[in-house]
């Protein structure tokens, strides 16, 4: 009788909670098939992969093209160890550099007063309609005035600034009251102190957001214009290179495909939690 007697107080009725379940779990379905058919994909023999109309799961799967991945990117110029060190190195770098430049430059932008403060939040905001592709040939000729072209700081440092990352910690660090800044101020704390014990605690789920963002965006980096010598390339450039060979390499382009995605959906489902956890309990009043 409680239980029903809150549905009605709020608006709610058993027929429109099963109606927003049906909904979401087909959403979930929609957005896990693409997820679903990679996997299948490569674990599907060769004589599968070409089958007409095709098949929704594997007749007679194997692990066969990871093999054949595994012993294609062994016989390449450098240990595949290495491949997956630069873009683990490349993916932690960016992502742990992206959220402490993004979180300070979010609370002075954000929450203290400077002149050319809101010209400056108006060029971060134009800077969101552009793509990184548009800034290729600018970035090459920095980088190359600056002589980082074939190094680890040419596909680190044009990620570590990112115009989305700013742009989400200065809306989620807007929501603060101005009175805990103050307050802080009057016992004497100075800036970088109240950004890292005040303000960053209270936007934890921006971090988590942006730390998702960050390290899908570094670890689909491949360097192409920037890096040369074979040790240093990333892994997704080695992946690319292997399931370009054509038709042959069908299985094995699947299964590089499964071995590229799996880190940030690892990432994705880590920081998802304590996104919506810290959502739920954390928030500040004025």
């Amino acid at each position: 009788m409680r239980v029903r007697k809150s549905r009605k107080k709020y608006g709610g009725s058993r027929g429109g909670d099963i109606a927003i379940f049906i909904m979401l779990f087909l959403v979930g379905l929609f957005m896990l098939f693409p997820i679903y058919l990679s996997v299948i994909q490569s674990v599907k023999p060769s004589q599968e992969l070409f089958l007409f109309p095709p098949k929704l799961y594997a007749i007679a799967p194997t692990g066969q093209n990871y093999v054949d991945l595994l012993n294609t990117a062994s016989n390449m110029w450098v240990p595949f160890s290495r491949y997956v060190f630069n873009s683990v190195l490349v993916a932690v770098v960016v992502t742990i550099c992206q959220i402490f430049f993004c979180s300070f430059a979010a609370y002075v932008l954000g929450k203290t007063k400077f002149p050319g403060q809101k010209a400056l939040n108006k060029i971060i905001e134009v800077a969101l309609l552009f793509t990184s592709s548009v800034m290729f040939i600018m970035q090459y000729m920095v980088m190359a005035m600056m002589g980082l072209i074939d190094t680890y700081l040419a596909i680190t440092l044009p990620y570590i600034a990112s115009p989305m990352g700013l742009f989400l910690m200065r809306q989620f660090m807007g929501q603060i009251p101005d009175a805990v800044i103050e307050a802080a101020k009057l016992d004497g704390a100075g800036h970088f102190r109240i950004c890292w014990q005040i303000v960053m605690p209270n936007v934890k789920p921006a971090i988590m957001t942006l730390m998702i963002f960050a390290f899908q965006g570094a670890w689909q980096v491949t360097g192409y214009a920037f890096i040369y010598s074979e040790e240093l390339k990333p892994l997704p450039t080695v992946m690319s290179q292997i399931s370009s060979a054509g038709i042959a390499r069908a299985g094995v382009a699947a299964a590089a495909v499964v071995v590229t995605m799996v880190p940030p959906i690892i990432i994705f489902l880590i920081c998802q939690s304590n996104v919506m956890e810290t959502m739920a309990q954390s928030g500040l009043k004025d």
